[in-house]
Formats: C-alpha cells, structure tokens, sequence
C-alpha cells in the first residue's frame, strides 16, 4: 500500500542532498523501493503523469473456451443466449470454474448498457398538472392494526405545488372526483393532465399511441385540457409526480401517529398547506406557494357547474315495479314496468329517469347497517307470531296423558320466568322421537325433580331411538328410569 508521509520523506531528503544508500539506511527500505520512488516523483513534474504500473495477466480457466464462447454469442443473438446456458454448453466441454467469473467475461463480451437517462422537461406556467396513485400500509391507534390507505397525487409541474386526497379505490368514478377536487383546490385548470398508463384513462395503444378512454376524452373536454399519458415500460417519464410520493412518505407519513382515517385526512391538510407549500423545494429554489402566485393567472377558468361524478347506469323495472342497484331494490312507480330506465347515484340518493329522460322518482341512500332489500315501499309480510300461543302448547302436552300434565304444572310452579321455553322445546321433541319415549322421559325427570327441557332430551338422546330407527325400549320396559 502506498505510503505517502514515506514518499515525501524520501523525495525531500534526496533533494538535500542524500544518498539513496543512507534513505536506505536510515528509512529502513529498499535501494530499489527509493530508486522506483524517485523515478515516479521526476516522471511526474516532467510529463504530469504517472508511470504505468506493469500488470502480469494471471491464466484463467476460461481462456481455454473463450473461442467457443465467442462463438455460441455470435450465433444465438436473437433472442441472445443467456450466461446460464452458455455455463451450461462449456461444462459439457470440461469447464471447471464457477459462473461468476464467466457472467463478468460474457458482460464485458456484449457491452455494458448504458441506462437511459433521466431528463426532465420543465414545463411553462398552467401548462402541465400530473396524477397518479399510492398504497402505504398505516397503522391507526385506535384499531391497533395497520390498514391499506390508498393516496391519491396530483401535482402542478410549474410551481410543484400539490394536492393529495385519501380515497377508497382507484375507479374512474373517483378519478374525476379527485380530478374534480383538485380543480377545485387550485381554482384552474392546467392546458394538459398527465397520468400513468392506467385502464381508467387509456383503453389500449395502437401504432405506438394511447388510445384515451371515451368517457375521459369527455371528462377532459368538459374542463378543456388536453391528456396525457406515459409510454409503456417508461416509468421515469413520471417522475415528476413520483418523487412527490417519496417526499409524503418521508415527510408526512413517517414519525406522525395517527388514530384512524378521520384523523389522517385532518392531518394531512394541515402538512399540505403548513409544510409541504412552505418548503423551499430543491429544484426550484423557491416555495411551491410562491410559485402558485405566479402560474395562478395562466391557469384555465373553472366552469359554472362541474362534471356529473354520479355513478349510472341502465336498469329493467322488474315485476315487483322496483330496479336493482348495488344490492338493493328501489320502488318505481307501477306504469314503468318492464321498461328500461336510467339509474344515477349521488352522494346521498339514487335518482331514477325515465325512457323519455324525465326524472321518475328519487330515494335517500339506505344506511350502512341496514338489513332490508327494498327501499321506497313497504315490505309486506305474512309471516305468523314465530312463538305459538302458549295455551295450544298446554293442550297439546295435556293430551299426551296424565305425566304431561303433571309436568305442566310443576315447570310453572318451579321455572316462572322460563316455563314457556322449556314446554315449547318439549313439545317440539316430537319432531324426533317417539311419544312413549317422551312420556318416559318425562316421568324420570319428574321422579328426580330435574324439570329443565335440555335434561329431557338429553335422557331421550342417551336411551331413545330417534324415530325411523330401532326403539331401544318399549312402553313395558321401565328399567332405565332409575
């Protein structure tokens, strides 16, 4: 290893005058070391450069096979052969060596491929805004588990300034709802809106171009802007919007606790206007606020009224005069039966149109919790009380003979509170088993005093046969009753 306090010690003493047999004698060095050393120094004030060190190429245990290396890459080009096949044809001729050594030779053999470099294109004041998608796993205090939150980002290029918004999923419905929001946000819109290559904006490529969804063509029309998207396996093309994610990450979502989904929107409307605005972003020099003041008059006007976000749809009124929508079925008046009408769900209700376009009838969203199908009707029901009268139990017991009637009367006297459950389960083990076997029972349960319905079928499940089966006793055998 190169000792440069040595070196300059050598080179200053011999210009004073030293020998090289004294630096050798004193320094505790080579004649030869001190001669290379001094060679090197007068090399380098006379042309600038070092000397060349000599390197010896050691043998490799490719070198045998390079030949047939070269020619297995020359002739499995398209598609190219991998490193692992190619370990594989010179095994079968005797190499020995490992395969890092020939991923290294097969590399150098090809070139290296250069990436492709970033270059960002800043883009002129209300010019360009860009959107995408994030999911981050967070932990709320109040459930004491982590759960899936997916962000929504939507950045202008010009001034970076960005609007972020918590979302249940990544549909087109609430695509233009944020879209929506944002526009709201920045009070204008941008000329053009890049996004990601996502199915909620393009349909498919043809010929190397985007072919844009219908619906978002529409979108974009109705606020005037012009989309935009990136080319497939071109990640970097946004970037812009990316590293912005990166920055929520680092920035907001870490060292921040938060209670539940409430509390994280809350809190991340103060980081957007408290801390992200106000920070000196490092490309521009500038906060993203600032800036904001200066692409504010270049950005395009906001409409009267902005772009239906409601969720339709096309549905048949059914024989009941109702149409089902997400679950549930909503009255409609009887003359549009079997006719096809236009469904529009808002915030809070679903509006119903008819064939002509007229609106029909609307209805409040049912709430979360509830348990019926229809809404804007009645339900009718014809179901009976599901718990029989108790006098038509007494009866039924009391014909089954002299034993069911003393029982009867000793479940009231012991068991007030709970003598109608135990009678009706009673009655009910008729369903199983045999008449004789239940009077049975009963008298055994009467002669320990044991009145509770579960010990009875117990009893009958231990010793009885259930109906349709062999009786293991008959109305003569009272043996088991003890």
């Amino acid at each position: 290893m190169q000792n440069e306090s040595l070196e300059n010690s050598v080179i200053t003493l011999h210009a004073r005058g030293w020998t090289i047999r004294r630096l050798s004698r004193e320094l505790g060095i080579s004649r030869e070391r001190i001669t290379r050393i001094l060679k090197q120094n007068s090399q380098k004030r006379e042309s600038g450069n070092a000397l060349p060190r000599k390197t010896s190429e050691k043998p490799s245990k490719l070198d045998p096979f390079k030949e047939y290396i070269a020619e297995l890459l020359e002739r499995y080009r398209q598609p190219p052969v991998t490193t692992q096949r190619v370990l594989e044809k010179i095994r079968e001729k005797g190499y020995d060596g490992g395969r890092t050594i020939l991923g290294e030779y097969v590399a150098a053999l090809r070139g290296k491929q250069a990436g492709e470099p970033v270059v960002y294109v800043e883009t002129s004041p209300g010019q360009r805004g860009s959107h995408d998608w994030s999911e981050y796993c967070v932990y709320f205090t109040d459930s004491g588990t982590k759960e899936k939150v997916t962000f929504f980002s939507f950045i202008l290029n010009y001034c970076r300034r960005q609007y972020i918004e918590v979302v249940e999923d990544k549909t087109q419905i609430t695509l233009f709802k944020c879209l929506v929001n944002t526009f709201i946000y920045f009070d204008g819109v941008t000329r053009e809106v890049k996004s990601d290559n996502q199915k909620a904006c393009v349909d498919r490529w043809e010929q190397g171009k985007p072919v844009f969804n219908r619906r978002l063509l529409e979108f974009a029309s109705y606020y005037r802007f012009k989309p935009l998207t990136i080319t497939p396996g071109k990640p970097r093309e946004n970037l812009r919007i990316e590293r912005p994610f990166y920055y929520l990450e680092q920035s907001f979502l870490n060292g921040r606790s938060f209670c539940n989904l409430q509390d994280l929107k809350d809190q991340l409307l103060g980081w957007l206007q408290g801390v992200n605005d106000q920070r000196v972003h490092r490309t521009t020099g500038e906060t993203p606020v600032s800036l904001y003041q200066k692409e504010y008059p270049f950005l395009q006007p906001l409409p009267a009224c902005h772009y239906d976000t409601s969720l339709t749809g096309y549905r048949v009124v059914n024989n009941e005069s109702c149409v089902e929508w997400n679950g549930f079925f909503y009255a409609v008046p009887a003359p549009y039966m079997h006719q096809t009408c236009l469904v529009r769900e808002s915030k809070d209700q679903v509006v119903i149109y008819g064939p002509s376009g007229s609106e029909i009838i609307r209805h409040a969203l049912p709430p979360e919790n509830t348990t019926g199908k229809y809404v804007g009707r009645p339900v009718v029901s014809h179901r009976q009380n599901a718990s029989p009268r108790l006098e038509e139990v007494k009866l039924r017991l009391v014909d089954m003979g002299e034993v069911m009637t003393r029982y009867v009367e000793e479940i009231i006297r012991h068991k007030p509170s709970s003598y109608r459950h135990h009678l009706n389960k009673v009655l009910s083990l008729k369903v199983n088993y045999h008449q004789q076997d239940i009077i049975l029972a009963v008298a055994r349960a009467l002669k320990h005093k044991v009145y509770e319905s579960s010990a009875i079928e117990n009893f009958l499940d231990s010793f009885a046969q259930k109906k349709n089966e062999y009786r293991l006793f008959s109305g003569n055998d009272h043996s088991h009753e003890e």
